[in-house]
């Protein structure tokens, strides 16, 4: 587990723009229907923790990763660029070199101070990242750097390295693409093993647009108040974080009904699912929503080109009435789950491109909604930049959105034991933790 950091100083310098190292094209570049929904525009934050090699000695990470990163953006120069919005909220890439923001800072830490931290949040991440300036609380993404990068030296001669990427131009497995790019060429590669492809028009919406799903993640949920989590103050919350490991997960398969097959992430997410929507409390009546992230990548029927850096996933929704999820075996939260995980097809994306268009890029439901990302297999740890694999490889918080307990990452960890599991950062009110604990206690516990 990661341990509690002494008292610290990080030093930072002034932030400077880092602009592609050869001359590059000066075009505009749309962005596709699924890339500029209001959903994507956010930055998402990512950290690695690395130690000191010994070989890489009078080495700066800041000043090689700065290198690297200028020769990087000649191949993926538009995210170099900015985006405008025309008409009907569609954002395009002005690609004009203009430059990603980068700084480089010094801390008093060792790597070993962060002890042995495995899933999100980083601690103290916000120290290590390089924030760019909100309005009325609002970090805006128009007309400003598409990525910010930090590199943080340690005193042990170890390092950091945050970056936050405008999700509008690069998803998780994009922007790694990225990252290994740079590593490659940090690591003295000629040109990154990839190509970077464009693609974008993969997904745009069809003419005339028709969408062709009920598209339940941008409709608000039927019956009943509003969702407290949504209105719970932040110091009214606590964050405990749950790991499912061989004997939670047993426990759960031995809850699935027999013949059914399923993975680690269907158990977990059935399981916690139900046991946040009884442990919230909500009216039998109303209905509760399970979303997540379903990727295109590695599917035979959605020919992505090769190096395609762009969103390529949708959200696919279990909707049930929270009495039925609540009341029954655990099965049947299991069997919403697998049906949503199956609905998203190349023709399903290009029906939320459809929506997109028609119903001006809105944002994705949030009420009574609880939204799932699975990193653990996102392989974050592997970004090398010379100095060995990372420590601590990826997200900075343990959600992305402005509400705390919508959202959760499921990553890989250990546990005490060094058994492999899943770990996921729970954030509920105060007064429905201990209800959600004795939930998932009563579910994973071996029959």
């Amino acid at each position: 587990m990661a341990s509690s950091l002494p008292a610290f100083t990080v030093r930072r310098g002034e932030p400077v723009l880092v602009s592609p190292a050869e001359p590059t094209p000066r075009e505009t570049k749309p962005l596709s229907d699924i890339d500029d929904g209001e959903g994507m525009r956010f930055y998402s934050s990512g950290i690695h923790l690395y130690r000191a090699n010994p070989a890489k000695a009078g080495r700066d990470p800041a000043t090689v990763i700065r290198e690297a990163l200028a020769k990087a953006l000649v191949p993926y120069y538009p995210l170099a660029g900015r985006l405008r919005e025309e008409e009907g909220r569609k954002l395009v890439v002005d690609c004009a070199g203009q430059g990603v923001m980068f700084a480089e800072a010094d801390a008093d830490l060792t790597a070993d101070d962060f002890g042995d931290v495995q899933s999100p949040p980083f601690p103290c991440f916000e120290r290590f990242i390089l924030e760019s300036t909100t309005i009325a609380g609002v970090e805006p993404v128009i007309d400003r750097p598409l990525l910010y990068i930090q590199v943080t030296r340690l005193k042990c001669g170890g390092f950091i390295f945050g970056q936050r990427f405008c999700h509008c131009i690069v998803d998780a497995p994009g922007g790694m693409q990225f990252e290994k790019a740079i590593c490659e060429l940090a690591c003295g590669a000629a040109a990154p093993s990839v190509a970077p492809s464009w693609g974008r028009e993969m997904f745009m919406a069809r003419h005339p647009p028709r969408p062709s799903y009920p598209h339940l993640e941008y409709r608000e949920p039927a019956g009943g108040a509003d969702d407290r989590v949504l209105t719970t103050h932040p110091r009214d919350v606590a964050r405990v974080p749950f790991f499912f490991g061989p004997r939670e997960i047993a426990g759960l398969r031995q809850r699935a009904p027999p013949g059914m097959r399923c993975s680690r992430f269907e158990l977990v997410a059935a399981a916690i699912w139900r046991s946040r929507a009884a442990a919230l409390g909500y009216a039998p009546e109303e209905e509760v929503r399970l979303s997540f992230i379903v990727n295109a990548r590695g599917r035979a029927e959605i020919p992505l080109p090769e190096g395609f850096y762009g969103n390529a996933f949708a959200y696919s929704v279990a909707a049930t009435a929270a009495g039925e999820l609540t009341g029954k075996e655990l099965g049947y939260a299991l069997e919403l789950v697998k049906k949503a995980k199956s609905a998203v097809t190349y023709d399903y994306l290009l029906s939320v491109a459809d929506l997109m268009v028609l119903t001006g890029r809105p944002l994705f439901a949030l009420s009574r909604t609880y939204i799932v990302s699975d990193i653990s297999h996102a392989g974050f740890k592997s970004i090398d930049f010379g100095w060995g694999e990372a420590v601590y490889g990826g997200p900075a918080k343990g959600g992305e959105g402005p509400v705390l307990g919508v959202t959760n990452y499921f990553s890989r960890a250990k546990n005490g034991k060094g058994e492999e599991g899943t770990m996921v950062p729970i954030c509920l009110p105060k007064d429905a933790m201990e209800k959600f604990q004795l939930e998932i206690e009563g579910l994973t516990a071996e029959l």
